[in-house]
């Protein structure tokens, strides 16, 4: 890894999107942001490692080796760990590596208890309410240096 590396760390349910209640995340697959990104990258001179999971210890696990591997920040959809997740705060607490919270929709519009984010009491930036360009705003924001 280098300092142009980075990390796009995906939450549960994300390996559902584009058949996933389509109506709130839309149609796009991960597979089709991972090769928006992964394009958008290249353009900005970065490197995207893409990744999913259903388990909260494996995405803490990964905000650990994002810092260990010296990766220039983490993009992280936590999904409904995004609400619920204390490990997931206290990781991105933990580690020295900026982490920008992104969602496809916007949280604070829907059911109250996806109001309170554990991500956004750590997180650099939070991007939402974009489909799926909050992924690519987000990573223009690491390369801009605004993250």
């Amino acid at each position: 890894m280098s300092d142009t590396t980075v990390y796009v760390l995906n939450g549960p349910n994300l390996n559902l999107l584009g058949l996933r209640e389509p109506e709130i995340y839309g149609s796009t697959t991960l597979d089709e942001i991972a090769g928006m990104l992964e394009d958008r990258a290249r353009a900005l001179g970065l490197t995207i490692d893409m990744r999913q999971t259903n388990h909260e210890g494996m995405l803490v696990d990964w905000l650990h080796e994002a810092q260990a591997e010296g990766a220039r920040a983490v993009l992280l959809n936590a999904g409904a760990y995004t609400h619920t997740s204390i490990a997931l705060l206290d990781a991105i607490k933990a580690i020295r590596t900026p982490v920008v919270e992104v969602h496809l929709s916007d949280p604070k519009t829907r059911e109250p208890f996806r109001h309170l984010s554990y991500i956004g009491m750590a997180a650099a930036l939070t991007v939402e309410g974009h489909g799926p360009d909050s992924y690519r705003i987000a990573l223009e924001a690491v390369a801009s240096g605004e993250v």
